[in-house]
């Protein structure tokens, strides 16, 4: 194997000033706090996004001795109360809900929320007002956010360490935590943050526990403004798998001593983080900040006419070098999304094979002439009594090589086998795989995995059989261009989907141009390539093999060719975009 260079802790860095440590941060807050005092009283609010650690932040803001505290916490409704309104939404079933469009009005009692008010403006001194909703309940003098990334609450919820909003539900399943918080919480939570990210005047990082930052607000702001006019990564995550593989702890220098991973984040705004650097210090913070704060400039005005403050483009590493078949699943048409799930558009995908070990396949696409009846009442027979299922009886079977690329617009069954280092392309809900028949195996908690045979048969697209799979959804592979060291390739996607992919073999310098929309790339050969601006927009970014980058809409034209080491080899990108006129 390669020696890595993969980059696991990308940032952008920007000027500003940064606070480390609880007696830092409450000395700053002090400070502003003097200032903004009217007449000896001061209102600071603190929001929190779901997931923090309310103890240790309690203890923090506790340094700043207020005259009075308003816990938030005080002012929910009972969770008597609030079940019965979250219950269609948050649903019986064990992954999938119904998503909301509830406010934190919806939560709060809101006679608890006047006599608070009551309080705040009968005040004298400094009033801290602390919690979910916190900057519901008053107008505030001095304004800090409390940030959290995802995938920091999918870590605490797996430590059974945090509560959703307004209810104590901790020990649950991490299953069900995460359902809630797709379905209900964190949609609360981003409506509230889009209309404070450009007023707060403080942004706290408490990522790592008892190391919390803090920058200013119109430093986060800058810094956000500075990544939507240039190229830059968010912060990739990875995770084992019950069918994971090796080839990722190689390339991306992992933990070699774990058993396996199977999962990487590589571009999911809504999963993963970003990084600003300040004054030396990493701050971390969810990427979909990005995405509300800066909306046209990263997405371009006709995506955000088609997606809203939804990044619509994802990539994502399946690894199985080594390891296991994924489970034989199907993603909803948009129809069924839309009707079920109150997502307004569904996970498309495809597989781009970034290698493959010799005898690897991909499952997709029924056998010709097989009986949907027969189909799934063998399905159910597997779910219900152990039976494995003759998955090759009914699915094709295809040789995959490196960088083949499969097609899977929603309602195909599909899986990659084993042996399979995928890149998977495709559009952003990311929670709908309806898993068919997960060979028999246990998930990594010891216990079955969910299986979704009722909803996947009302999806699957029986007519994509096997000669349908052959011409339309195998290495749909288009010559496009080609000039002078460097040559491109149309390999997809299906025509049901909105994102188009190209290709790009080059010794040499390759230009690109965004068209009005986000580009994301993949570094599929070469060890170092280098993204310029042809009008020196933004500094020279260099990223390496298997990045996955983005390069916002507003950069327009950049180019990228072979840097360091690759100088003079052939090197290729894959580039995913949104087709306008899909």
């Amino acid at each position: 194997m390669r020696a890595s260079n993969y980059d696991k802790h990308p940032f952008t860095a920007v000027n500003g000033n940064l606070w480390k440590g609880w007696e830092n941060i409450s000395e700053e807050l002090m400070h502003c706090i003097q200032q903004k005092a009217q007449q000896g009283t001061c209102v600071c609010v603190v929001e929190c996004y779901h997931g923090v650690h309310h103890e240790e932040l309690e203890a923090g803001f506790a340094l700043l001795k207020p005259a009075l505290t308003i816990h938030t916490k005080d002012l929910f409704k009972s969770e008597e109360e609030l079940k019965p309104m979250l219950q269609p939404n948050i649903t019986d079933d064990c992954l999938f809900g119904f998503r909301a469009h509830f406010s934190y009005a919806d939560f709060l009692d809101q006679d608890k929320v006047k006599a608070a008010q009551k309080q705040v403006a009968d005040a004298k001194g400094l009033v801290l007002v602390y919690g979910h909703g916190a900057a519901t309940v008053c107008p505030a003098d001095v304004l800090v956010y409390a940030d959290m990334p995802r995938w920091e609450i999918q870590l605490r919820a797996r430590r059974h360490e945090i509560n959703g909003l307004g209810v104590h539900n901790s020990e649950e399943a991490p299953s069900y935590q995460y359902k809630r918080g797709y379905f209900v919480d964190w949609i609360v939570c981003d409506n509230l943050k889009k209309t404070l990210l450009p007023v707060a005047d403080y942004w706290l990082d408490t990522t790592i526990s008892g190391q919390p930052k803090m920058i200013e607000g119109e430093t986060l702001r800058k810094g956000l403004e500075k990544t939507a006019h240039r190229p830059f990564r968010v912060v990739p995550f990875f995770d084992p798998a019950p069918w994971g593989g090796q080839w990722m702890k190689e390339v991306c220098d992992l933990d070699r001593s774990r058993a396996n991973f199977g999962w990487c984040f590589d571009c999911v705004p809504e999963e993963n983080s970003l990084n600003l650097q300040v004054q030396g210090e990493l701050f971390e913070m969810p990427a979909n900040n990005l995405v509300f704060y800066q909306t046209r400039n990263l997405l371009g005005g006709p995506v955000e006419a088609r997606f809203g403050q939804d990044f619509p483009i994802r990539f994502d590493f399946l690894d199985t070098m080594q390891g296991g078949n994924l489970s034989l699943q199907v993603h909803p048409t948009t129809q069924y999304i839309r009707d079920t799930f109150g997502i307004y558009y569904t996970q498309d995908e495809s597989y781009y094979l970034l290698d493959a070990e010799e005898g690897a396949t991909v499952f997709l696409g029924l056998k010709t002439g097989v009986n949907p009846d027969e189909m799934i009442d063998a399905l159910n027979e597997s779910q219900q009594t152990g039976k494995a299922f003759d998955a090759n009886k009914y699915v094709n079977q295809w040789p995959a090589k490196k960088h083949d690329h499969y097609l899977i617009p929603g309602g195909t069954i599909h899986c990659s086998g084993a042996g399979a280092m995928v890149l998977e392309i495709s559009s952003t809900p990311n929670i709908f795989t309806f898993k068919l028949w997960d060979w028999g195996r246990l998930g990594l908690d010891g216990r079955p995995r969910p299986i979704n045979i009722g909803h996947g048969s009302k999806v699957i697209q029986w007519e994509r059989q096997t000669e349908f799979t052959r011409e339309h959804l195998i290495n749909h592979v288009e010559p496009m261009g080609s000039g002078e060291g460097w040559r491109e390739e149309r390999t997809g996607l299906h025509e049901n989907e909105f994102i188009e992919t190209r290709r790009h073999w080059f010794t040499g310098k390759v230009a690109h141009h965004t068209n009005g929309g986000v580009n994301v790339l993949n570094v599929i050969e070469g060890e170092e390539l280098i993204v310029e601006s042809p009008t020196n927009a933004f500094e020279p970014f260099v990223v390496h093999y298997a990045e996955t980058f983005i390069i916002p809409a507003s950069v327009g034209e950049y180019t990228i060719r072979p840097y360091g080491t690759s100088e003079g080899k052939e090197c290729g990108t894959i580039k995913a975009f949104v087709r306008f006129n899909a």
